[in-house]
């Protein structure tokens, strides 16, 4: 339970980008500005749960999961599937 307070940041951006992106989506016409934000808001979650990721394998190994980084738009951006 103490992993998820100590997460929990993290997870409330997540939702919040979550319930942009389906908003977003939901609009009929995607006028420009609203692709790129949805573009930005993409990247943004894929930061996030890279850095979730990162913090909980710290955490598993002992390690302070504070010591996470998060990582540049072009690094989670290619990383493989």
């Amino acid at each position: 339970m103490e992993n998820q307070v100590e997460d929990q940041p993290v997870l409330n951006h997540i939702q919040h980008l979550v319930a942009e992106e389906h908003r977003l989506h939901e609009q009929m016409a995607y006028p420009q500005a609203d692709r790129k934000r949805l573009v930005q808001v993409q990247v943004e979650l894929d930061q996030c749960w890279d850095l979730l990721r990162q913090r909980r394998a710290l955490r598993d190994v002992g390690l302070d999961p504070d010591d996470a980084q998060v990582c540049p738009p072009q690094v989670v951006e290619n990383y493989e599937q």
